[in-house]
């Protein structure tokens, strides 16, 4: 039997276990943060990509919403509650709410999406959106309402406050590339 200080274990060691040659490099520590590409979360595939500005896992034919396109909604959101007399847009909003929508989300072709499930948002989740998000959002009026739109503009994954209490980011789905996968 060979002793560990033997020169001829020390040479069986080292032909065992295989050294990276001179232009192999290890591979990189899995990506960190809550949902985004995480071990045991969506994995990209044929019908999924990387956002490359978020890092974020999403489905083919759908990207993240443009800050220009999510301020759109929130100023739309307004004259649809007055045309709708405000209880139009509360019984349209816990329709869509189903689907990962509010009512100016679906007017304009976009869904809430949980990156740590990989599926889009559901009346649950919409329900913490829209209703403890909100207040969160709301709670010192203007001051938060900034806040949450300086986030926004300058986080990578466009999150605003209510977006965080939720999990959620919102896609743009022209396509309704999303409606087809939840049917």
């Amino acid at each position: 039997m060979t002793q560990p200080s033997d020169p001829g274990f020390e040479q069986a060691r080292a032909s065992a276990v295989p050294s990276p040659g001179p232009y192999e490099q290890a591979a990189p520590p899995p990506a960190g943060g809550y949902g985004y590409e995480q071990q045991g979360t969506a994995v990209a595939t044929a019908d999924m990509y990387t956002d490359p500005a978020s890092g974020i896992v999403l489905p083919a034919g759908v990207q993240l919403a443009s800050s220009g396109r999510r301020i759109g909604a929130f100023f739309l959101s307004i004259p649809l509650v007055i045309v709708t007399l405000g209880i139009g847009y509360a019984i349209w909003g816990l329709i869509v709410w189903g689907r990962g929508q509010t009512p100016a989300l679906q007017v304009l072709g976009m869904r809430c999406w949980r990156p740590e499930t990989g599926r889009t948002a559901g009346w649950g989740w919409m329900l913490l959106r829209e209703t403890i998000g909100r207040i969160v959002e709301n709670i010192l009026s203007i001051i938060t309402e900034i806040v949450s739109l300086i986030l926004m503009l300058s986080t990578k994954d466009r999150k605003t406050l209510h977006d965080m209490v939720a999990g959620t980011v919102v896609l743009y789905d022209p396509d309704k590339v999303l409606q087809r996968r939840s049917a």
